[in-house]
This record gives structure tokens, sequence and C-alpha cells, in this order.
């Protein structure tokens, strides 16, 4: 283990030239320069979309919600975690109390879980949940999961007018803003798109402003293509960001109203063998030197941030232990922790999470250890550090000396950014944010960006949409609506209706021929927004120690790698859940494939594959999308897996299978970390070490059949 020690230059953002006129912010407020140009480009008639690429910690939120701020406008916001709106929640009631207002607006949230307890309390369908939250908030943060199947009907009965919801709820707002698009794959993208192209089309004109610190260049070309008047506020090209070296130039800069945004960073890459827990192993091994950290500086905060559930859970109880000798508190927050160990975790002086974390949360932190899986990634977690001086509690405010970061990267990304000829990065120099990133995004492993999957799979949704308005209820008021839309939508995904029809009746008929059903998996599957979960499962967790929290879900594949359980039946969960005294949202359970008790994590992660009964290679050489049956699970020292293959065998699931071992699929492809493709056998291969096929499941059966004419030349 060698590593290899910079420093990274503090960020100050640019403030503003010329304020926009008749507009008053509260004492000691200031515009920053991408603030000032996003207020004005969504009070300007002529743009349609507004696209702000401010660095993270630059006041983006504020930019977006100015106009309800300032002008009583009405927003929906749309994070991709809940705990991200949770967060904006609670920034934006901060905002609402420097500004007096005679009405301040509502802010409200709206999750899955949140309409169903709502809806429930209140005596309410799901539709009137969302109608009347929608109308009784000024601000309503949700996520796009909600916005997209509100406008394709899913909360409607068979009765209702398509349009019934989705209308109502659209002419009501003003301004619909997606925070941290990066985030999103290509099925998002195509949802959001068509989402636009419908209320575009059919209500008056609305403003849609998208954030995020990373460029989204099919974005662009697709609103390009779209013909949407849009405005990108990208202050690194501007030159809105200053990088000083010396107490000099930061009080100079200080003094003409920059602000800093990022304070400077003791930056240290440990590079580590490309193996399975070389990360966990690691911190393990140095938690010792960890604690030190927090010794030499007093009022310290921390975060490790990990790629693995199982690896964040195991560390958790060894790090408290080692950090109560000295009155230090440890905190977890992955997607496996309970509301109350989340909340509980972003007070704790060490905070020990995955992506849960990673994505926009404001964490005051002066200490970071981190593991990554592709560039975007690395650079996502670096920046939550380095973005406040301090954090305030009960004793006062405790300002941070310095902030440290420890990069935990595979040996061939730090000889690759230090030892090769012409090496980006010199050990011991100082770099630009900029510079630094742009090294990374150069040498470390670029995830694919799926891009054909909207010219063959994006316009199944836009069909859908289509034919919705031309129902017999509404399709007088929509006549030229639908014309238009069918223009934009073949326009924007470069594809026509007539190819996507015919992909959509060659699906149907395959299932049916298989089934003798007449639905259509695999267009379902295209219409939703991040996918079905056809392996998700019911966990009663027995290491929460809130009794509320114990109920989850969790997708099998994770729980044969990482989880020790005992399976239950789905009528003692049930029983168990309608006997707590707390409200819990049980939708999430309806479909699940199995119901267990979580008793603990596995040191080691356990081999397992699918396995199919016959010969897959008919299958596998057919290189397309297809609905697969009869497939099971392959464990043998499993005592459980037998119950779970009854039920498995019986489901159709929307398959892609690739006659490769899945290591080189992934490698060949560039798939992302948590990308559902797996490992599958056939009856004439289950006893090999490695299985030579490649079996991708939903969604990701759909991304994988854009990629595959790579694996095939």
């Amino acid at each position: 283990m060698l590593e290899y020690p910079i420093t990274l230059k503090p960020i100050f953002s640019e403030p503003a030239a010329t304020p926009p006129l008749g507009v008053t912010l509260p004492p000691h407020w200031r515009w920053l320069s991408h603030q000032a140009q996003t207020y004005e480009a969504l009070q300007n008639p002529d743009i349609d979309v507004v696209v702000n690429t401010a660095m993270t910690g630059d006041g983006k939120s504020f930019a977006a919600y100015s106009p309800v701020l300032l002008d009583n406008q009405v927003a929906l916001g749309m994070y991709p975690t809940n705990e991200l709106a949770r967060d904006q929640a609670r920034q934006l009631s901060e905002y609402v109390s420097y500004f007096p207002q005679l009405y301040p607006p509502r802010i409200n949230r709206l999750s899955g879980e949140e309409l169903e307890l709502f809806s429930e309390q209140e005596g309410l369908t799901k539709a009137q949940g969302i109608a009347r939250r929608g109308s009784n908030s000024e601000v309503l943060l949700s996520n796009p999961d909600m916005i997209h199947y509100l406008h394709r009907g899913a909360y409607l009965s068979h009765y209702d007018n398509p349009d019934k919801l989705w209308n109502r709820i659209d002419k009501n707002l003003d301004q619909f803003i997606f925070d941290e698009f990066h985030v999103f794959s290509a099925p998002q993208v195509a949802s959001v798109l068509n989402t636009m192209l419908l209320i575009r089309h059919t209500n008056r004109t609305k403003k849609f402003l998208f954030l995020s610190a990373t460029p989204d260049l099919q974005l662009i070309e697709m609103l390009e293509r779209g013909q949407f008047r849009y405005q990108v506020i990208n202050p690194v090209e501007a030159g809105n960001y200053r990088y000083p070296e010396s107490e000099i130039e930061k009080n100079s800069l200080l003094s003409q109203g920059w602000r800093q945004i990022a304070r400077e960073i003791e930056f240290n890459f440990v590079a580590l063998e490309s193996q399975g827990q070389a990360s966990e192993q690691w911190l393990r091994d140095n938690g010792d030197r960890i604690l030190q950290q927090f010794l030499e500086m007093p009022g310290s905060k921390g975060a490790i941030i990990l790629n693995s559930i199982a690896a964040a859970k195991r560390l958790v109880p060894r790090f408290q232990a080692l950090f109560a000798d000295h009155g230090l508190t440890v905190g977890e927050n992955t997607g496996l922790s309970g509301k109350q160990a989340k909340a509980k975790s972003l007070q704790a002086d060490l905070v020990i999470g995955t992506s849960t974390i990673d994505v926009g949360v404001d964490f005051k932190i002066n200490l970071l250890w981190f593991e990554s899986a592709d560039a975007g990634n690395f650079i996502q977690r670096l920046g939550r550090l380095g973005r406040h001086d301090g954090y305030e509690d009960k004793e006062g405010f405790h300002r941070f000396d310095r902030c440290v970061a420890y990069g935990l990267v595979p040996k061939f990304l730090a000889e690759r950014l230090f030892e090769k000829e012409s090496a980006p990065l010199t050990v011991g120099e100082c770099y630009e944010r900029t510079v630094f990133n742009e090294a990374i995004r150069d040498e470390y492993r670029q995830i694919n960006d799926f891009r054909g999957y909207y010219g063959k799979w994006g316009t199944v949704q836009s069909v859908k949409l289509y034919y919705d308005l031309r129902d017999s209820q509404i399709r007088s008021v929509y006549t030229d609506s639908c014309d238009r839309l069918r223009r934009d939508c073949q326009r924007v995904f470069g594809t026509s209706f007539q190819r996507t029809q015919a992909l959509i009746k060659a699906s149907q008929q395959q299932w049916q021929a298989i089934s003798g059903k007449s639905n259509n998996p695999i267009a379902e599957e295209a219409y939703r927004f991040r996918g079905s979960s056809p392996l998700q499962c019911g966990l009663y967790d027995e290491t929460e120690g809130v009794a509320g929290d114990r109920f989850k879900t969790y997708d099998l594949p994770g729980i044969l790698s990482n989880l020790q359980i005992e399976m239950w039946t789905e009528a003692g969960f049930m029983r168990r859940l309608q006997q707590m005294d707390e409200a819990i949202a049980k939708g999430r359970f309806r479909y699940c494939l199995g119901f267990m008790k979580l008793k603990g994590y596995r040191e080691e992660r356990l081999n397992w594959r699918f396995l199919y009964p016959g010969s897959l290679e008919v299958v596998a050489n057919s290189w397309q999308v297809q609905v697969l049956t009869g497939v099971e699970l392959w464990q043998p020292e499993n005592p459980w897996i037998g119950g779970i293959n009854v039920k498995l065998k019986r489901q159709g699931l929307v398959s892609y299978v690739v006659p490769l071992p899945m290591r080189e699929v992934r490698q060949r492809l560039r798939l992302p970390m948590h990308f559902s493709i797996y490992p599958i056998a056939d009856s004439g291969s289950i006893h090999t070490t490695t299985p030579p096929y490649s079996l991708a499941i939903g969604q990701a059966a759909l991304l994988l059949d854009v990629l595959a004419g790579c694996l095939r030349r």
C-alpha cells in the first residue's frame, strides 16, 4: 500500500456584477454570479429550460427556489433520494426564515411511503392525496419516480380521465426542478424528456430547471432536437471561480464579495490492490490512525463512504467500540439503515455510509475516507468535504482547522495519476479543483452512457403517452397536442413511432406464444422509471434497534451474498407488521419474492449463480431481450433456497442473456457498479467454476440490449 499526498486549493465563487433589478435580498445576502443568471433566466419568457452546472456547495438550491422566495411562484422539486429531499426541506425552511413574507410558502414532502400513509390517515385515494398535497403546497418536494407515474396515469382508476390528475397538478405549478440530474441513467432521462414534452403540449408555458455539477451533453443535445429554448449556466467555463494560494489572495477576494464555497483539502490517494474487500480491510487495519485524526483535531466531524452496505454495516460496531472510550460517537447511514439511525448519524462524530449520503446531502465534515467505482462517483463523494467552516451544537460553534481526505483507490489508478510518463499529478503539489477533476476523468473508469437506449426504448413511453391523449374521454381536447407530441418525440429520440410500435407488438407476440397471456412484460418494463424489482424480498431486521424501522426491503442477490437470514412466512411477517403501534407503509411488501428475518452480516461474501434448467445456447445467441421462465438459484450450501426457487421459477423475468462470463461483460461494456447483471449457468455448465453466461434482468436487460452489438463484434 502506497500513499500519494497532494493539496487541493480552496474555491471562491464570483459575486454578480449586476444583481437582478427590483429585487431585495435580506441583509448580508448577496447574489453570486450564477445565482443571478439563474433567477433572470427563470424570469425570461423566451427561455423554457435552464441548466445550472455550478460546483457542489455553490448555492444552486437558493438559485432554484429564488422565484418562490421572491415572486411567490409555485415549484416542484424532484430529488433522486428521500434523504436529499429531507435535507432540502430543512434548507428551504432556513431560507424562508430570512425572507419576511405575508404568506410564507408552504413546504411539503411527498414520497411513495409518505403518500401511502397520508392517504390512509385522511381516508383518501392516492390520487386524491397527491391532488391535496399539490394544491396545499407552494413547494412540493418529491422524487422523479412519482412524477413519472403521475403522468402515466398510475394512480387513477379505469373510469377516470387519463389527464384527471396531471392536468390539475401541472396547471398549479410554475417551475419543475430536477436536482442532482447527473445520477440518472438513460431510462430516467428519457422519462423526464417525455414528461416535459407532454407538459409543453398540454399546458401553458412552464419552466424546467436542471441542477447538476456535471454537465450532461446528451441532455443538451436532445433539448436542441426538441427545440426547447434553453440556457446553460456554466460558471467554470465563464471563469466565475478563483483558486487562491495565499491568505492575501483570499482576503482580497473576500473584500470584493467573492464567497468561499470549498476549503483547502489535504488529499491522500491510498493505492490498494484490486480485490473485493481491500477498502474495508484497510479501514480495519487503520482504525487507530483514523481515531488519531479526531484526537489531534478536537471538534472534528468525519465520514467514511463505501460501495457496499454489508461492508459499512460490518465496520460500524468496530468503530463504535474503538471510538467509545474517547467519548466519540459513530453513526450509520445506508440503504438498510432505519430512519432514526439515518437522522441520528448526521449528528455523530463519524458517520459510516454508502450512496445514501454521497448524493447532495449537506454534511458538515472536515475528515473524509471514501472508495469509489468510477470517475463520476469519485468526484461526487469528494464533493461532500470542505463545504463548511465548522458546525454548531449546544456547546457553541466548532471551527474546522483543516480538511483532510483519503481516497481509497485501485493501485492502477494511482500509478496512472502519478507514475506513468507525463503523469497529470505530482506528489506534494497543489491543484485547482477543475484540473484535478479532469485528471480523474481522464485516468479513471468512465461508465457507459447507454446512448442507444433513447432511440430504441425511450419512445416506448412516448407511444404510451400519445395513446393516453387519444383516449376517447379526452381525445377532442388534445387533438392538436397529440400530433405535436408525436412529432417532437420522434425528433428528440431520433426514431419513428412506426418502428417503436413494431417493437412493442413483437415483444407482446413473443410473450403470448410462451405464456398464452395478452400482457407485455417487456413494454411494461420500458414504461417504468427505474424498472421493476422482481427479486425484492421483505426483511425483518433483528439487528435494528428501533422496532418501527425493522421492516425493510432488499434485493435477493445482496441477501444471498452478504446477509445471514432465517426464512419467514408472509403471514408471519405481515402479522408482526400489523402489531406495530406506529403506521408503516405496507405497499412496498406487496410483490416481495420472499420474507426473511435478518440476523447479521457475513464476514465473507458467498458465491451463487442463476440456473436455467435447459440449454442457454439458443437463448444467448438470439441477442435480444426476452422473457425467461423457469430460472432458479443455485447455492448448494443454502438450506432455504428451495422455497425461493418454487416462487422464482413461476416468474417471467424480462431478461437479456449474453454468451460471455459476467466479469468480462462488465469490463468490456463499462457497466455501472450496481448494474443488475449476474452469472447464470445452464444444465450443461452448472458445475463450471465460472458460469459461461451472463443474465441482465429488468431495466438492465433493455440497457444491455443497446450495447450487445459491441460484444457480438
